[in-house]
């Protein structure tokens, strides 16, 4: 049989989606397809979509092509426009069984009319809990709670790939993660787009940190929980004791940041300004000395001076960062953003360079620190894994994927540690 083949862009949450579609798929006996799960973050996600589309069809000229994600979700007619492609999903859409019952032969049943399957994204207000049984080869498992976001950044296109903010229930999040505890994955990622606006359109509006608690409380053989990019500004009083006491929450964050210049922010309209960024880490690194951080910056956005990045390039020792994503700025047309006065294209990539040097700094410290300590590694795959803090490990690979091993470092190669 002619499997079909899947392939995503993007974030943690893309990928969680994607499993969803595969079981889809599966369910309905559909093969000789390429399913393509886009991200619209930067035009650069939706540029490298357009290329994967067309060297899929050059590798395999036979399989139906089958655009989904945000990108697809915002530009449906520029995907349904490219001659490779022959259906185009909404975001909404790819998570339905009634959608994948009406694909016939890698295409919809209704193609006639049109190869675009896309509604309003606004429109949704619920979102729904997926069970995913098969999670491939994977140690850990990324379990969604929340889609959408509410807040509009000047920079961001996303909410109008994923719509506003929704939240599942306190009972499905539960349920999905004593099936897979039950199923043996020792870590579990609570995912979604933005995590800390959980339970605001919820009853009783309950705050992610009661989340967090709950599912610490009631699942006492979960080894392992860990939370996606947060917002640290929105982060609710019980989830920062959490992370300070609870050694079952890993002490690793991944925070939007974004800049370090108050101006920026505010043009940016984030809801945090530089110094209560800093006073968020200084806290948590005071109490919880082995936490680290990991963080989003943008490098050249609009109006962005020397001095401006020079205040991006300091938080990275103010917040002590360790794993920086560093994202040159992108124009994304639509957003108020794309019309201020723009950073020459130089400036920023020169930027950018600094910024991942200072970050890759960062990390070749934290490596130095962290020789001859012990590590809790869970295996990830055959001869590698991760720490606590989220460092990559590489070690010896007769060790089970899946499980938490108690290491010892003895030495790093600049980018991994190396265990015994």
């Amino acid at each position: 049989m002619n499997r079909p083949r899947f392939q995503t862009f993007g974030c943690k949450l893309n990928s969680y989606e994607t499993e969803t579609i595969k079981s889809l798929c599966e369910k309905e006996d559909i093969s000789n397809i390429t399913v393509i799960n886009t991200c619209a973050v930067t035009a650069e996600a939706v540029r490298k979509a357009k290329k994967a589309i067309r060297k899929s069809h050059r590798e395999d000229p036979s399989k139906k092509i089958i655009v989904t994600g945000c990108a697809a979700q915002i530009e449906p007619e520029t995907f349904a426009d490219m001659q490779e492609v022959d259906t185009v999903i909404g975001n909404e859409e790819k998570l339905f069984t009634p959608t994948w019952k009406k694909i016939k032969n890698g295409i919809m049943a209704d193609a006639t009319k049109s190869k675009i399957e896309v509604s309003d994204i606004m429109k949704v207000t619920k979102v729904k809990p997926w069970r995913i049984d098969k999670l491939g080869d994977r140690s850990r498992a990324y379990v969604q709670i929340q889609n959408g976001c509410d807040h509009r950044c000047t920079f961001c296109i996303i909410p109008f790939g994923r719509g506003n903010s929704r939240s599942v229930s306190i009972e499905d999040v539960l349920n999905q993660i004593q099936k897979l505890v039950d199923r043996g994955f020792n870590e579990i990622v609570l995912t979604g787009v933005d995590l800390t606006s959980w339970g605001k359109d919820l009853p009783l509006r309950p705050e992610l940190g009661s989340l967090v608690k709950k599912v610490l409380l009631e699942i006492p053989a979960l080894p392992r929980l860990r939370l996606s990019s947060i917002d640290s500004i929105e982060v609710d009083q019980t989830l920062i004791e959490i992370m300070i006491n609870e050694k079952r929450f890993m002490p690793h964050l991944h925070l939007s940041l974004q800049s370090g210049d108050n101006l920026i922010l505010k043009r940016m309209k984030r809801r945090h300004t530089r110094e209560q960024a800093i006073n968020f880490c200084q806290l948590l690194k005071r109490e919880r000395p082995e936490i680290t951080f990991g963080a989003d910056i943008i490098v050249g956005f609009p109006t962005e001076s020397d001095a401006m990045f020079q205040n991006s390039l300091e938080l990275i020792n103010e917040c002590n960062l360790t794993w920086l994503h560093v994202f040159p700025f992108s124009i994304r047309n639509g957003t108020p953003a794309s019309r201020m006065p723009q950073v020459n294209r130089e400036i920023i990539k020169l930027r950018a360079k600094k910024l991942r040097s200072a970050g890759q700094a960062q990390v070749q410290k934290y490596l130095d620190f962290s020789v001859g300590k012990n590590h809790n590694v869970l295996i990830e795959g055959k001869g590698k894994g991760r720490t606590e803090t989220f460092a990559k490990v590489l070690l010896d690979p007769q060790f089970k994927p899946g499980t938490i091993q108690s290491l010892i470092s003895s030495g790093h190669n600049g980018s991994e540690l190396l265990c015994e």
